[in-house]
């Protein structure tokens, strides 16, 4: 198997059928499935799963895992995947038909372990939050601090040995867990700790029909903020990237004109959680070994 397609989606079930609906279009040349992750849902979602792969020649496999957190979602995804390359995209978004082939070229360099590809704003009335759309090239280079945003989950691809490799995503953090963003770039961060090379293409598409409108946007940032301060938080605590960690606090003055105060609030907000779960652990294994 050379790729695998992982989607991970809960109580969203008609944002599927049209995210579905797109992957019946994608042209591939090799072997690849997909792999659709119920995260515990209680609407109609396992029905139009189920739906889905008995109308389709496309090798699917439908995944249920009760436990919430989108992390949660990809390791379970991961633990069964067959692909060399494993792509990501979101349940509101539509893959270009070539978008299989786009992501397995750009793993073409065997020093790659992970991209990133161009998200495109399908509603022009939605919050362009989670959008992506410079034209241009980006090499993440091996050993260097990869930031919140520079990868993001509706469109990324891994190595499946890079992945292994520093053990799946991290449960704390994404949409559901206590930390509900920085997934992606937190995953980056490690491979590229590890020695991997990262790498923005902007010929990988996809479209994304998020739904927020301008109006929610103050909810999204804080959402972000609390990722972002504890993705950065763990590189000092857990990670022992002291360098890393002082250039997000150099970049705060740049987050400060884009977001304002309220979003380094939260940023620190994020941080203190953080460490707060890393001092307990730390507290309960010394009890441990007392």
């Amino acid at each position: 198997m050379h790729v695998s397609l992982i989607i991970c989606t809960r109580d969203r079930c008609r944002q599927l059928v049209l995210c579905l609906e797109a992957m019946r279009h994608i042209s591939f040349e090799r072997p690849w499935e997909l792999i659709i992750v119920d995260n515990g849902s209680t609407d109609d979602t396992a029905a139009v799963i189920q739906e889905f792969i008995g109308s389709t020649s496309i090798q699917a496999v439908y995944l249920f895992e009760p436990q919430p957190g989108k992390s949660t979602g990809l390791n379970t995804a991961l633990r069964v995947a067959q692909g060399q390359i494993l792509a990501f995209t979101d349940d509101d978004c539509y893959p270009a038909p070539d978008f299989l082939s786009r992501v397995w070229s750009a793993f073409d360099d065997p020093s790659v372990g992970y991209i990133g590809g161009r998200i495109v704003m399908h509603d022009p009335a939605d919050h362009p939050i989670k959008i992506i759309e410079p034209t241009t090239r980006v090499t993440f280079p091996a050993g260097s601090f990869v930031c919140v945003g520079c990868v993001k989950g509706a469109n990324m691809a891994f190595r499946r040995s890079v992945l292994l490799d520093i053990g799946g995503f991290d449960p704390l953090f994404g949409p559901g867990a206590l930390f509900p963003s920085a997934e992606e770039a937190e995953a980056a961060g490690r491979a590229s700790a590890m020695g991997w090379t990262g790498e923005y293409h902007p010929e990988v598409v996809v479209r994304h029909h998020y739904g927020p409108k301008p109006a929610d946007a103050t909810a999204l940032w804080k959402e972000y903020a609390i990722g972002r301060g504890a993705y950065h938080m763990k590189l000092l605590l857990k990670c022992h990237q002291l360098l890393w960690f002082a250039r997000s606090v150099y970049q705060l003055r740049w987050r400060y004109k884009s977001g304002g105060g309220a979003g380094l609030m939260w940023e620190m907000v994020g941080a203190a959680k953080y460490g707060y779960i890393c001092l307990a652990q730390t507290f309960r294994n010394w009890l441990g070994q007392s």
